[in-house]
């Protein structure tokens, strides 16, 4: 009896099957889960500008103002000393840290904002690039 015959494995083929299955179920998956993943920063996203406008709101009813561009979210968190200095802005602020945006960096300001909106809160998205798509895309309150 031969040797080799009673040695039990798997063939060249039934790996080569399996290999094949793998990577058709990987290549449904992938974009599917990178679908969603997008998505969830992005939801992260209208979030942190729906707590940072909730914040603005409250500052300029204790305040009569919004904080200018030169001033930016900054002062949420901290009294400013450029004018216009708030007059009664609250010991504790308004938020106790800025939200960094999915992509670690900060959300940037503009006070008065376009289209003559008071202010614009945005991310230039995973890029930092004025414009883009997809993941690239820039996002703002006033979309």
């Amino acid at each position: 009896m031969n040797v080799l015959s009673h040695q039990k494995g798997f063939s060249l083929i039934e790996i080569m099957v399996v290999l094949v299955i793998m990577g058709l179920l990987a290549g449904i998956v992938a974009p599917n889960v990178m679908g969603a993943l997008v998505k969830s920063k992005g939801s992260k996203v209208v979030s942190d500008i729906k707590n940072l406008e909730t914040a603005l709101k409250m500052y300029k009813l204790d305040n009569y103002t919004y904080p200018r561009t030169e001033q930016g979210l900054l002062a949420l968190v901290e009294k400013t000393d450029i004018d216009p200095q708030p007059k009664h802005w609250r010991g504790d602020g308004y938020v106790p840290k800025l939200p960094q945006d999915p992509w670690d960096n900060e959300y940037l300001y503009l006070s008065p904002g376009d289209d003559g909106q008071p202010y614009e809160i945005y991310t230039l998205g995973a890029d930092g690039i004025r414009g883009g798509e997809d993941e690239d895309a820039d996002l703002s309150s006033l979309q």
